[in-house]
């Protein structure tokens, strides 16, 4: 707003007043609105060109050039004000947007008309504003003011994306499917939310085997055309690749909802759904593993090139390897627990899965660890917390069986591995080490034919367990059975070559078969074989009593039973004999060495007559205090030892008398 009486006028006569009323006169009339045919700037350039001649000789009169870069503080009031008045004139008007018709034609709105330049008159009758009668030159117009508009047009795209498709087509065709994705990349690059271009790199990445990145586009598709057919058969298939396929079938039966769905396009979905559904359930079942095994491995049949085995698929292998229980399967176990561990040592479930794998070897102390991280990375796994306080439970009660062994209370012993056999009935290896533990409890307590059960237990859950099947060979020996005893010790020399100590336990038991071939003269005496002296000489009285022949008189074998209860209790009552017949060394009856008149030698020509080898010989000789050391014999007439002497001193005490040759076999004997 421009107040009065600012501008003063430049002369105040009344013939310059008069000049402004002609120059007013002869101004053209003012454009209409509706005929816009030029622009302000032109209409104004031509009111200056009529004007010019008029006004020309008073402008040369008055005009001052000044230089455009002077600092308008610099400049002279009136040319300031001049400057001013030319900054008021208006502009030119908004650049035309084109606006859609009905007719789908566009049309640019017509140029509004230049505003006249306003004139105001102060209190002297001067005018402000674009006065062409003032003094001095026209006021230029300033240029029109140019900007972007807020919303422009998209700028057409370097790239088409349908020659794009077009190239990938023609590389998925060729089979070179990373070039088929990059254009296909390119493609949506520019239309990144088409369906179509979507659905293409879908299937050049199925066909580049990777089916994750597949999967993620055929989803996409899928939300942005869910009634296409191709793009949810593409994202059936992918489910299929990657072992998923009751999202396979959900996908076929989306698609059958608007589409018929032949039997052979959900073949492949619905197989793989049988074979899964087929080991699930013999898992809960509890059947063998290997049918668990065989629906696995006709279900991964359908799995993609390069495709990981599903995570629950590998949970359930593992889980069958744990049913079958032998060595191999077992470490198989452990095989599928290691591998999901590798790609995250955080897993519970893979860490119990190990865990029950190296329960079943055996390894508690290891199992125990598993389990405890199981339940670390997740505190409510039961699984976790079911097989921890089984494992605890069962090692508390094996060591308490140990304990009772260790202290001689063999009973108790039988009744903890008895209470620890109940825990867990399916592990097999912790099993059979129980039941030989019991046996060889049942073995102290003289209950062999427990203990032989019990290692035919051990033996039946771990065919590999040599030390049940060495406890069942003694046990067999001890209850008297040393011809199956022997054939054992062999069998387990024949299987385990290299088992320590197993060629003196055959060279044992091989003895104790010749002893149980002759005279048993502690069951002929009824006594056990560690009898004390009283007790062998209270069953003797007692049989004496019994079979004497006086009170037999017409009992034949009344004499002979008593004829071999007397030699019974004559070796069993001498601890030397007794001693020698308990080792073995001693294996020929006395009867049958010597005649009851001191008569010779029964052998036949020889020392093979004996049975016996020359070592044991000169073993039961050497106890007898000399004997056939170095010199010869003396017998005498009277009886006692055949030897000479005293019982059991084998003639070393006469050996001065009658000497034969030193060092050597006795050359001689001397009769008293």
């Amino acid at each position: 707003m421009v107040l009065p009486g600012i501008f003063k006028p430049r002369k105040s006569s009344e013939a310059s007043s008069k000049k402004s009323s002609k120059s007013r006169e002869h101004l053209p009339n003012p454009p209409s609105r509706r005929s816009v045919s030029k622009s302000p700037t032109k209409s104004l350039k031509e009111s200056e060109s009529r004007s010019q001649p008029r006004n020309l000789s008073a402008r040369s009169n008055s005009r001052t050039t000044f230089n455009p870069d002077t600092h308008p503080l610099n400049l002279p009031p009136e040319e300031r004000e001049r400057r001013r008045s030319a900054m008021s004139v208006p502009t030119d008007p908004l650049p035309a947007m084109d606006v859609a018709q009905e007719d789908g034609t566009s049309s640019t709105s017509s140029t509004p008309p230049p505003r006249a330049s306003a004139s105001y008159s102060d209190a002297n009758g001067s005018t402000n504003g674009n006065d062409t009668d003032m003094e001095g030159p026209t006021s230029p117009v300033p240029p029109p003011h140019r900007f972007k508009p807020s919303t422009s047009p998209p700028a057409n795209p370097a790239l088409d994306p349908e020659e794009c498709k077009a190239m990938g087509n023609k590389y998925f065709k060729n089979q070179d499917y990373v070039r088929a994705i990059a254009e296909y990349t390119k493609a949506l690059s520019v239309e990144p939310q088409s369906a179509t271009y979507l659905s293409n790199r879908a299937a050049a990445f199925i066909s580049a085997n990777r089916f994750e990145d597949a999967l993620a586009d055929s989803k996409q598709a899928q939300e942005l055309d869910p009634q296409n057919a191709k793009v949810l058969h593409r994202l059936a298939r992918i489910y299929v690749n990657l072992g998923r396929p009751s999202e396979a079938v959900d996908v076929l039966d989306q698609i059958a909802t608007f589409q018929t769905v032949t039997p052979g396009e959900r073949a492949a979905a619905t197989s793989m759904q049988t074979h899964v559904k087929q080991a699930e359930d013999a898992l809960r079942r509890g059947t063998t593993g290997s049918m668990v095994l065989h629906a696995l491995d006709q279900a991964e049949r359908a799995l993609g090139p390069g495709v990981d085995k599903p995570r629950k698929w590998q949970l359930m292998r593992g889980e069958a390897y744990l049913k079958m229980g032998n060595v191999n399967s077992l470490g198989d176990a452990q095989g599928v627990a290691m591998s999901l561990l590798r790609k995250n040592s955080k897993d519970p479930e893979a860490l119990v899965l190990r865990g029950r794998a190296l329960y079943a070897q055996g390894e508690n102390e290891k199992a125990l660890q598993h389990f405890r991280e199981a339940l670390n990375c997740d505190p409510d796994y039961k699984d976790g917390v079911k097989y921890l306080r089984l494992v605890q439970k069962l090692e508390r009660m094996k060591e308490e069986g140990n304990t009772a062994f260790k202290t001689n209370k063999f009973r108790q012993a039988v009744e903890l591995y008895g209470q620890a056999l109940e825990v867990d009935p399916t592990n097999k290896a912790i099993n059979s080490k129980l039941h030989q533990n019991r046996a060889m409890a049942s073995i102290k307590l003289k209950d062999y034919k427990s203990a032989i059960s019990d290692c035919d237990r051990a033996i039946a859950l771990d065919s590999t367990y040599t030390k049940a099947r060495k406890t069942r060979a003694r046990a067999l020996g001890e209850s008297g059975n040393w011809d199956e005893a022997v054939r054992e010790y062999k069998a387990i020399a024949e299987a385990s070559p290299s088992e320590p100590g197993i060629q003196k336990e055959i060279h044992n038991a091989e003895l104790e078969l010749k002893k149980s071939k002759r005279k048993d003269y502690y069951k002929l005496l009824g006594v056990e074989k560690d009898a004390a002296e009283n007790e062998i000489k209270k069953a003797y009285r007692k049989l004496a009593i019994v079979h004497h022949p006086d009170k037999n008189p017409d009992d034949e074998s009344a004499a002979e039973k008593f004829k071999e209860i007397g030699e019974a209790y004559e070796c069993l009552s001498d601890p030397q004999k007794r001693a020698r017949y308990d080792s073995g060394e001693d294996l020929i009856d006395p009867s049958e060495m010597f005649s009851q008149g001191g008569g010779g030698f029964p052998m036949g020509g020889g020392m093979g007559g004996m049975g016996i080898s020359p070592e044991m010989l000169f073993n039961m000789m050497g106890q007898g205090g000399g004997g056939m050391g170095g010199g010869g014999f003396s017998f005498s007439t009277a009886g006692g030892s055949p030897f000479g002497g005293p019982p059991g001193g084998g003639g070393g005490a006469r050996a001065g008398r009658s000497r034969g040759p030193p060092g050597g076999f006795p050359g001689g004997f001397s009769f008293g």
